[in-house]
């Protein structure tokens, strides 16, 4: 059966380079059959916390938190693409993932990072794993580290250069190790339910 893999990205700047990064790893792991679909935290447009999904009575969350919610709760694994903003996380991919709880629960997760610089986001990428473990991911050891991002994608989220070859060949392996991960997963909660 096909992997439904939801692709995160957070950035709600006017000129987004992260984008491309987001839009290279959709059309990745669709070439591999996979069956991704990116949620911009932008176009979703959830406010600061406030409320958790959780915390509204049944049926009385607001449509865009229900339908996220539904989709996290249908995805098989999760990829989060972030920047690094003051050496952390984007606020709007971290609110945004804040809203939920319960619905991330035994999924594995992948982060991709970037940034402007040769740094490529690894200490927003790090930050994120201690994150997403603790809403209860399983987040796997490949990662992806771009940067500078626009030597590396082309607006259209094409590779380029030196650079976007080299991201091409990590690739592979980052998304064998989702796939590793989310089909272990998938048979492991048909074998025996969840402990919580």
């Amino acid at each position: 059966m096909t992997d439904s893999i939801l692709v995160f990205y957070g950035s709600y700047r006017s000129d987004r380079m992260g984008i491309r990064l987001a839009d290279f790893i959709v059309s990745g792991l669709a070439a591999r059959g996979a069956a991704p679909e990116l949620v911009d935290a932008r176009a979703v447009g959830l406010p600061m916390l406030d409320r958790m999904y959780k915390e509204y009575p049944k049926g009385e969350a607001p449509p865009a938190l229900e339908a996220l919610a539904g989709k996290i709760r249908r995805a098989d694994a999760f990829v989060f693409v972030t920047g690094e903003y003051n050496w952390g996380p984007q606020p709007g991919l971290k609110n945004l993932t804040d809203h939920f709880l319960e619905e991330w629960f035994w999924r594995p997760a992948a982060i991709a990072s970037y940034s402007a610089g040769r740094l490529a986001g690894v200490r927003s990428g790090s930050l994120w794993h201690a994150i997403l473990s603790e809403m209860g991911m399983v987040v796997v050891s490949s990662t992806l580290a771009v940067g500078p991002i626009a030597q590396t994608l082309d607006a259209e989220g094409r590779p380029t250069g030196d650079p976007g070859a080299a991201l091409q060949r990590a690739f592979g392996r980052f998304a064998d190790d989702l796939a590793w991960w989310t089909e272990a997963a998938k048979m492991q909660r048909e074998r025996k339910a969840p402990p919580f």
